[in-house]
């Protein structure tokens, strides 16, 4: 006995990783004239709101793995953006902090960013806004159990 098949126009899940990738697109158009990446974005992103993360958190917050994440992390340390300590003050993570020239960066690519978001949101109401958040949440709480 055979499953029926899922109908894509109508696969929540389908459209949710369409606008996904649309999104990602989007930014990375936004992005690449800054000479950055998603990911870039992202663990500058991360370390404004949540100075001191370890490589582990920010690779976990940026969605990639601990070794893409460090190896991006030792570029961002090169060119300034970031410093890492030297020793760890506990166990064996060390925390990262962004530098005044991370901040800067991150400036550009926020503002970069928030059109790309604005453009998508363009057709919502602040009251679809609120309902898409709350019901995206809720997504991510079921499939996280």
């Amino acid at each position: 006995m055979s499953q029926p098949a899922i109908e894509l126009d109508t696969s929540l899940g389908y459209l949710l990783k369409e606008a996904a990738t649309a999104l990602r697109v989007a930014m990375e158009d936004v992005l690449r004239p800054l000479g950055m990446t998603v990911t870039h974005y992202a663990c500058l992103e991360l370390l404004a709101q949540r100075p001191g993360l370890s490589n582990s958190e920010l690779a976990r917050g940026a969605f990639v793995t601990r070794q893409s994440m460090n190896v991006l992390l030792q570029s961002l340390e090169r060119e300034g953006q970031v410093v890492r300590a030297t020793e760890a003050p506990v166990g064996k993570a060390l925390p990262t902090t962004l530098t005044p020239l991370g901040r800067e960066r991150l400036a550009l690519a926020s503002a970069a960013v928030r059109g790309v978001e604005d453009r998508m949101l363009a057709a919502l109401s602040d009251s679809d806004r609120v309902t898409a958040l709350r019901v995206l949440r809720s997504m991510v709480t079921s499939l996280r159990g």
